[in-house]
């Protein structure tokens, strides 16, 4: 082990500085986040107003007039939105929710008969043979706990929309910040301009060029794909005349986010359901809808997101849960920026440069970043 330990120290050692540093990234934006949400909020808001303040501004309206037009509407917006979003999920949601026991208690009839219908067709069987008892109280065990957990995830999702006052306090300061902070940009701008050291800028430009333009095309790529999903699911629902066609559609949507899970993790369980109290009809339509939204998913989604990330969705979705685990919901905003951050390091060899791997150990290494001969300092060198 000895000659291990010496080849591989170092590498060792450099690795763990990095796996520190992104350890000590991530505990102080959790700290910040809990003691400044606010201003984290009042700078995302500041990003989808400036545009429409900027153009204003442009036309002539005063920039303190201007934000106050773009902050209104977007608040406008963001109200009607949260609100109508709220109200539906609540409704429909409780609804579902005091439906269930009457929808488990069809589901262990239904599995009862079945269990029955089997007894009868193998009624011949030696006595001593329990197969068809067992398989129905199992059944019935695994109807009750899948009953359970949706249910406990409906009243989650219920609750998490019924008590939103802390968020909603903290987006309301953070859009009286977005507001201020759009009427002041211009000397914020020339004061980090004059002040922030060469260093930082040069981070920031990497950032800029390499992570946040990424990240900002994945978000659009991936926010156009599940309105697809959403906006898709929620017609046919009506069509089909489902109740709580939009708490189900809005549920859809968020497992389409989720890597590895999509929305077959509402259809298959919901279609198996079907199909076992004997609702055949509304179980195939449910199944053509699932296969359609699929394969639209498999077909637009080369197309509109293309290589914007380069990173795999098992490790975008490993490297969040260990996030939400550690930092909790902030570990979450900021763990897609640390990713793409070490994959843009590690393809421009950054990473290379800084782990030292020990010799006659790796054939392809990513060439170290090179130094542009025209910079001022290649010609001090």
């Amino acid at each position: 082990m000895l000659p291990f330990y010496k080849k591989y120290w170092r590498t060792a050692f450099d690795i763990g500085l990095i796996v520190l540093t992104v350890y000590l990234i991530m505990f102080t934006f959790s700290h910040i986040y809990r003691i400044a949400a606010p201003i984290i909020f009042a700078l995302v808001i500041f990003v989808f107003i400036e545009p429409l303040a900027k153009r204003l501004n442009k036309w002539g309206v005063k920039k303190s007039i201007a934000s106050g037009i773009s902050i209104v509407l977007l608040t406008l917006v963001i109200l009607a939105l949260f609100s109508g979003a709220a109200f539906l999920i609540t409704k429909q949601g409780t609804d579902l929710i005091n439906k269930f026991p009457m929808y488990q208690k069809i589901l262990t009839q239904q599995i009862s008969v079945i269990a029955n219908e089997l007894q009868h067709q193998i009624g011949k069987l030696p006595s001593d043979i329990n197969l068809v008892e067992s398989s129905k109280e199992f059944l019935q065990s695994i109807s009750g706990k899948i009953g359970e957990w949706i249910r406990l995830g409906l009243e989650s999702l219920v609750g998490y929309f019924s008590t939103v006052t802390n968020f909603v306090f903290n987006l309301a300061i953070g859009v009286v910040l977005a507001y201020f902070l759009s009427i002041e940009i211009k000397s914020w701008k020339k004061i980090t301009s004059e002040k922030t050291p060469r260093t930082f800028k040069i981070a920031f430009q990497f950032l800029r060029e390499n992570v946040f333009k990424g990240i900002a095309t994945y978000i659009k790529a991936q926010a156009k794909l599940i309105s697809v999903t959403f906006i898709v699911i929620f017609i046919a629902l009506l069509i089909l005349n489902v109740k709580g066609a939009f708490t189900f559609s809005l549920v859809a949507a968020f497992f389409d986010i989720l890597p590895l899970l999509g929305v077959s993790t509402l259809f298959i369980p919901w279609i198996t359901y079907l199909f076992i109290v004997g609702q055949t009809s509304l179980a195939l339509w449910l199944t053509a809808l699932w296969l359609v939204v699929v394969l639209t998913r498999q077909i637009l989604e080369p197309k509109i997101t293309g290589n914007s990330l380069g990173v795999s969705a098992f490790t975008m979705f490993s490297f969040m849960i260990i996030s939400l685990s550690l930092f909790g919901f902030a570990g979450v905003i900021i763990s897609p920026i640390l990713v793409i951050l070490l994959k843009s390091l590690y393809d421009q060899g950054y990473l290379h440069t800084w782990i030292r791997a020990p010799l006659d150990e790796f054939d392809d290494i990513p060439v170290s970043p090179t130094i542009d001969p025209t910079s001022k300092d290649s010609k001090e060198n």
